[in-house]
C-alpha cells in the first residue's frame, strides 16, 4: 500500500479490534457505529471462527470499511486477508512470521504484535509496517497478552521508526497519557465493542487523544 509513515500513523489513530462474540453478524452495526464515531481502522479478529464464515464476515467488513474509507485488517489469517481484499493483516509473535506474511501479501500492510524492544526491532527489521504494542494497562480482552506498561511503550516508540499502536486496557480516561508516549494511535476492543453506544465511545476516545 502506498502510504508514508506519517499517513499510515494517522490512518491507525483509532484502531478498533472486534471481539469474539458468538454471533458475528452483531459485529457489523457496531463497526459502522465505531467508524461514524471516528474509528480510522478496523481489525476483524475471530480466533474461533470457521474459515468459510470468517471469509463471509470479512467480505461484509471490507464492504463497510471501503464505504467509509477506513483501513481494514484481518487478524492472523493471511489467507482470509487476501480473499477479502483487506488492506493488511496483523500477526502475533506465535502466528505466521512477518517475513512469510510479506511473501504472500506483497505490498499490503503488515502489523506485528510486540511487547518488548527486542521484538519491536526484530519486527521492523523483518518488514512490519506498524506495531501493536501492549498490554499498556491490564486487560481482560486478550488473556495471553504480555504486559508492557507506559514506560515499555515509550521505550519501543523510541526504538523503532514505524508507527506504534498501543493496545491493552485503553479507555477514555487513560488515552491521553497513552498518546503522550509518542504512539501513533491506540487500539481498543471492549472500550468500543462493549460500549452501550459505540459511536459515542469512539468519539470520546478520539476527542481525548490530544488533551
Amino acid at each position: 500500500m502506498n502510504m508514508d509513515r506519517q499517513q499510515l500513523g494517522k490512518a491507525l489513530q483509532l484502531y478498533v479490534v472486534t471481539d469474539e462474540r458468538p454471533n458475528g453478524d452483531e459485529l457489523l452495526p457496531i463497526i459502522r457505529s465505531a467508524i461514524e464515531g471516528g474509528a480510522t481502522a478496523i481489525q476483524l479478529r475471530r480466533k474461533q471462527e470457521l474459515g468459510r464464515r470468517f471469509v463471509e464476515l470479512g467480505m461484509a467488513v471490507r464492504k463497510l470499511t471501503r464505504e467509509y474509507g477506513v483501513l481494514f485488517f484481518v487478524n492472523d489469517r493471511v489467507d482470509v486477508a487476501l480473499l477479502v481484499d483487506a488492506d493488511g493483516v496483523h500477526v502475533g509473535q506465535d502466528d505466521i512470521s512477518c517475513r512469510d506474511a510479506r511473501r504472500i501479501l506483497g505490498d499490503r500492510l503488515i502489523g506485528v504484535s510486540a511487547d518488548t524492544v527486542e521484538e519491536a526491532i526484530a519486527a521492523e527489521r523483518d518488514g512490519a509496517d506498524y506495531l501493536g504494542v501492549g498490554a499498556v494497562f491490564p486487560t481482560r480482552s486478550k488473556a495471553d497478552a504480555g504486559y508492557t506498561g507506559l514506560d515499555g511503550l515509550r521505550d519501543i516508540v523510541k526504538a523503532v521508526h514505524i508507527p506504534v499502536v498501543a493496545i491493552g486496557g485503553i479507555q477514555a480516561s487513560n488515552v491521553a497519557e497513552t498518546m503522550r508516549t509518542g504512539a501513533a494511535g491506540v487500539a481498543v476492543v471492549s472500550a468500543v465493542m462493549s460500549a452501550a453506544n459505540p459511536k459515542e465511545a469512539a468519539a470520546g476516545l478520539k476527542a481525548r487523544m490530544n488533551m
